[in-house]
């Protein structure tokens, strides 16, 4: 048993008092809690002044945090920068690899979206083909698809200034993150880019535009019955054959063993890739791929990971 025992309540008096506890809470026929039985000039006027004088200070934070702003029902987060769903409103519903994750934009990552997001980022909305020339300045591309944080991204295209990075996630902090990793680090080979990457792939990207595919650390589905979810699926490479170029090389990693099998599986039965490794097995962690933020998580609980590198098919 519990040595913890409630108080004994303290006796109510008789009279005009009658419902109202020591602690201001109010019985069902008190007066309400929030304000005393008896309110006189004094008591309204203090309240006024407390009144008057929290609401600029309240106001001053909102202009000083625009990510914490009370918004109007209706406008958009970031007017300028990343859309909600930006392909939602015409596309077709189906299943998803991706669930957008909810959480609080700084005010360092909202300055960063509303000052760079017009130069280094852009809407996944299925209504243009990109030109990677232009967009990158001829340099060869690589489409990443999922950067977290963007920690990673950015190491890898500060160590290789001359191959471009398309940056894809929903993750509206990330993206922040990642474009003021790029400004502080001056670097010009990073673009960001929000949304569904199976549309990006579909309907915006010209046949043979990538260099390269990477996919780092995907949201596993351990569930069975999720499984579907998951995105390196065969419908998934053939879609993404279409768009890379003969030989451009293929990089999956995961600390997630059963997910490792399934994608080495349907990797080497697929026609249009090949394994690197001569074993066809998994591969040595390259020395481009630094560690992940989610390969420390997964290593300190014992995760093994595993490396896969394929390349697509001269024909």
């Amino acid at each position: 048993m519990s040595d913890f025992h409630a108080p004994e309540a303290a006796p109510q008096p008789d009279g005009p008092t009658a419902g109202v506890t020591t602690t201001g809470r109010t019985t069902t026929d008190g007066p309400k809690p929030d304000r005393p039985a008896t309110a006189g000039p004094a008591t309204e006027a203090r309240e006024a002044d407390a009144s008057a004088t929290e609401a600029p200070a309240a106001a001053a934070h909102a202009d000083a945090d625009p990510s914490r702003r009370a918004r109007p029902k209706g406008e958009p987060r970031f007017p300028d920068g990343p859309a909600p769903d930006p392909a939602g409103s015409h596309h077709e519903r189906r299943i998803r690899s991706f669930q957008p994750r909810r959480s609080r934009v700084t005010t360092s990552q909202a300055d960063f979206l509303e000052r760079l997001w017009p130069k280094w980022g852009f809407d996944i909305d299925g209504r243009s083909t990109l030109d990677l020339d232009e967009m990158f300045d001829g340099l060869p591309v690589v489409l990443e698809i999922g950067f977290g944080m963007g920690e990673a991204t950015g190491q890898m295209a500060a160590e290789d200034p001359e191959t471009g990075i398309l940056a894809v996630d929903v993750h509206t902090p990330g993206m922040g993150n990642l474009l003021g990793l790029a400004e502080r680090g001056g670097l010009s080979n990073v673009r960001v880019a929000n949304g569904d990457a199976i549309i990006l792939l579909r309907e915006m990207l010209p046949a043979a535009s990538l260099d390269g595919l990477r996919v780092y650390f995907p949201d596993p589905w351990p569930k069975k019955r999720h499984h579907k979810r998951r995105l390196i699926q065969p419908e998934f490479l053939t879609l993404a054959a279409r768009a890379l170029k003969p030989g451009a090389l293929v990089h999956c990693a995961t600390d997630w063993e059963e997910y490792a099998e399934q994608m080495l599986d349907v990797l080497t039965a697929h026609p249009d890739y090949v394994n690197t490794q001569e074993d066809g097995g998994y591969a040595p962690r390259p020395a481009f791929r630094p560690l992940t933020r989610f390969e420390g998580q997964g290593l300190d609980k014992g995760h093994v990971v595993h490396d896969l590198l394929f390349r697509r098919t001269e024909s």
